[in-house]
């Protein structure tokens, strides 16, 4: 089998070609710019991923696409119009690739989405399951879910197996963003106002996403199926600050705050958004995946953690 990665230079790629390669299958990275990071990636450059992209010879020979480049959050957002943006990469890009894939006789697209198809938090006991209808709140949203409308079209009309994943949020050694800033401020010791924070969040780490992902890519039952994955260990906040400052062998430093001014202050600062993440609940239903491919995440929450503390510098 062999298999076509794109994003193969990113944070869950490059994870991704590592293990792929590590257990025998014959992976091409694909990127859009030479980078340091591809010494040891079999790759091939295909330069801006949009509707005229050439992958005559990326595809050649391919038995399966995993599809992980995509235009992601944007913490300085520049463009006039970040949902047109979105929409070139993720959707136009995306059925690009996939029309390319069916036409060079791939058999099967496993595509990376996101939770956010299905909204930015859940409430009450509800937890969110393949069969709830999406409901994007923003660009990077809505262009994943037009994305998979996008391919379940080609599906039909070439018979390309689609599989559509939707992790939430990934970490691992060499996380970034708000997950990175949080293992900054607890490596420095200052304390933090959340221990009144008691929401449930589902994470997935990113070697049980690759192995997620191996298996969708391979599994016969995968063909045509979209599927959730998490660590099946949901967590608050704050209970998360803690597990990180005791794996960083620092004693956690929280007090208590009303989680109704925390949100204020976010409305305040600009930062509502952050915020929310940070005290709402966002949790996700991963049975399905469990049950029909037999998957199983291969390691713990803490285990996980333990990976990030060790191998992250807190400079």
């Amino acid at each position: 089998m062999k298999i076509l990665l794109t994003g193969a230079n990113g944070f869950v790629g490059q994870a991704f070609y590592a293990e792929a390669i590590t257990r025998g299958l014959n992976v091409l990275g694909v990127t859009r710019t030479n980078s340091a990071l591809l010494h040891s990636i079999n790759n091939i450059l295909v330069g801006d991923i949009g509707g005229t992209t050439d992958w005559t010879l990326a595809l050649e020979g391919c038995d399966v696409v995993v599809h992980l480049a995509a235009r992601v959050h944007v913490m300085q957002e520049t463009s006039n119009n970040p949902l047109a943006e979105f929409r070139r990469l993720n959707v136009v890009g995306t059925e690009r690739l996939a029309r390319c894939a069916a036409k060079a006789g791939v058999k099967r697209f496993v595509y990376v989405s996101s939770i956010k198809v299905h909204g930015e938090e859940t409430s009450g006991n509800h937890i969110y399951c393949e069969q709830d209808v999406p409901a994007p709140q923003d660009p990077y949203g809505v262009s994943k879910w037009e994305a998979e409308q996008a391919l379940h079209k080609i599906a039909k009309e070439t018979g390309l197996e689609v599989v559509v994943v939707r992790p939430p949020l990934v970490y691992g050694a060499g996380v970034k963003g708000n997950f990175a800033q949080m293992l900054s401020v607890l490596a420095r010791g200052l304390p933090l106002p959340f221990a009144s924070v008691t929401n449930r969040r589902s994470l997935i780490y990113i070697e049980n996403l690759v192995d997620a992902l191996i298996l969708c890519a391979t599994h016969p039952a995968a063909a045509g199926q979209t599927y959730l994955v998490s660590d099946g260990e949901d967590i608050s906040t704050s209970d998360l600050l803690k597990k990180l400052s005791l794996a960083m062998d620092k004693s956690p430093r929280l007090f208590p705050f009303p989680v109704a001014l925390l949100k204020l202050a976010g409305r305040l600062v600009g930062k509502s958004d952050q915020i929310a993440r940070i005290v709402g609940s966002l949790q996700v239903d991963s049975s399905k995946i469990r049950r029909e491919l037999g998957w199983v995440p291969p390691f713990s929450v803490d285990e996980g953690l333990k990976v990030i503390v060790q191998g992250k510098s807190y400079d």
